[in-house]
C-alpha cells in the first residue's frame, strides 16, 4: 500500500503540543507498517520552510520513512482541471468547512457586508492529484477540499486528542 501524506499531518508531529499530534503520529506509524509513505513536491516545499537546511529535511524524511515522489504529467493535468472546476463553481465569496466541505457566508459584524475569501491555492489541488495518481490514499486533515474535488481519493484524517476537564 502506498500512502501520500499531506503537510498538516507532518506538522502535527513536528510541532510540540499540537492537538492532533498523537493521532497523526499513530496514523503515520500505521500506514508505514502497511507499505510506503510518500510526499509530493508541494509538501516537500511547504516542509522546507521549517528546516534550516535541505540535508536536515532529507534526513527527517529518511528517518520517518517518507519518500519524495515527483508528479507526472497526468497528476499535473488532473490538478489543473480540478482547480478549474473549483474556480468555475462560483463559490468565490462563500466559505467552506475544511472538515465537511459545506459552503456558507459570513457577514461582517460591523457593517453586515458579506465577507469574501481567497481561492484555495492550486497547491491543495496539486497535493490531491498527486495522491490520486501516485498513492492508494492520503493522510490529511483538509477533508473538505478532498471530499469535494477528489471524491475518488480515499482520505484518512487524524482525530484531535480529548482535552481534559
Amino acid at each position: 500500500m502506498i500512502t501520500a501524506v499531506d503537510t498538516n499531518i507532518i506538522l502535527d508531529v513536528l510541532i510540540p503540543g499540537e492537538p492532533f499530534g498523537e493521532s497523526s503520529k499513530m496514523l503515520l506509524d500505521r500506514h508505514l507498517s502497511k507499505g510506503k509513505l510518500i510526499i509530493s513536491e508541494i509538501v516537500f516545499t511547504e516542509l522546507a520552510a521549517g528546516f534550516p537546511s535541505e540535508s536536515e529535511l532529507k534526513s527527517f524524511l529518511a528517518d520517518t520513512g517518507m519518500r519524495l515522489v515527483y508528479s507526472n504529467a497526468k497528476a499535473l493535468f488532473l490538478a489543473g482541471s480540478r482547480w478549474a472546476e473549483y474556480a468555475r463553481k462560483g463559490e468565490r465569496n462563500r466559505f467552506s468547512c475544511g472538515k465537511c466541505g459545506h459552503y456558507f457566508e459570513i457577514p461582517c459584524p460591523r457593517c453586515a457586508a458579506k465577507l469574501s475569501k481567497r481561492f484555495h491555492v492550486l497547491a491543495d489541488f496539486l497535493i490531491g492529484a498527486h495522491a490520486l495518481v501516485h498513492a492508494d490514499c492520503i493522510l490529511s486533515r483538509d477533508l473538505g477540499i478532498y471530499k469535494t474535488y477528489f471524491n475518488d481519493l480515499q482520505v484518512i484524517g487524524s482525530i484531535q486528542r480529548e482535552t481534559e476537564t
